[in-house]
């Protein structure tokens, strides 16, 4: 059975993809088969995997969702890059957003990305979707297919205010268009565990969302080394293996996998 999991908040900088590529790295390390989705016009997901030009790529998901929209036929592999830690990713770039505006018109536009997935979804343990900073039509897609979300919250009082208007918009893809779907939880990232300011904004989403959603228990510390990670093209556990930020993902992907 496999598992898809979006990884979405709409603001940016929170560390979606960050945290797409090290927890799928992570579960692969575990020997599970991963496709990660980039689904994100900026295509960070697949510069940092060392994909550095997305632009320039031949065929990502656009061409992808194309073909589904047109109703033409998918080789299994068509458009799959292979990364040398273990993952395939389905790369994005800059024509997602082009292919958003275009989705409007189209029928059953929710459930493009439902039908490409139901198409390739047999051959992986986990699929991971790193979603855009938007609530816009290609991240309704993702939530519309998806088992799951993964919600990763930057530890600053904006951030963690941001997140009823997201909450609603699952609940809202919940009644009307995908009625399996779950928050798997709430990752705090970016935390700096020395300042009070980190246990306050802990403290307030315990309290405003503990009791209707699951809050992880590992949280993602602040780290230079995980910055640096999205130029060198590999996850933080090759980077800094030693280091806490590649334990904290660990952690995390040992608390996912609890929940097989």
């Amino acid at each position: 059975m496999c598992k898809i999991i979006a990884v979405a908040n709409q603001k940016g900088g929170v560390g979606k993809t960050t945290t797409t590529s090290n927890l799928g790295i992570g579960l692969a390390k575990q020997g599970k088969k991963v496709l990660l989705i980039d689904a994100d016009a900026q295509g960070s997901l697949t510069a940092s995997l060392g994909f550095t030009e997305p632009d320039k790529l031949e065929v990502t998901l656009a061409n992808v969702l194309e073909k589904v929209i047109n109703d033409e036929e998918i080789e299994p592999d068509y458009g799959i890059l292979k990364h040398d830690e273990g993952i395939d990713l389905m790369p994005g770039n800059i024509e997602l957003s082009g292919l958003e505006v275009s989705l409007v018109n189209v029928m059953s536009r929710e459930l493009v990305l439902r039908t490409y997935i139901g198409q390739i979804k047999e051959r992986y343990d986990y699929i991971l979707i790193d979603c855009m900073p938007s609530l816009g039509m290609i991240t309704i897609n993702a939530l519309a297919c998806a088992d799951s979300i993964l919600i990763p919250v930057q530890a600053a009082y904006l951030p963690v205010k941001g997140l009823e208007q997201l909450i609603k918009t699952i609940g809202k893809v919940k009644r009307q268009i995908n009625p399996a779907l779950k928050i798997a939880g709430i990752l705090l990232t970016m935390v700096d565990a020395r300042t009070n300011y980190a246990r306050d904004i802990t403290a307030l989403l315990v309290e405003n969302y503990g009791q209707a959603v699951r809050i992880f228990k590992n949280s993602i510390p602040m780290s230079v080394r995980a910055a640096e990670i999205s130029a060198e093209g590999v996850s933080i556990y090759k980077h800094d293996p030693k280091g806490k930020v590649a334990d904290a993902y660990q952690s995390l992907t040992g608390e996912v996998l609890a929940d097989e």
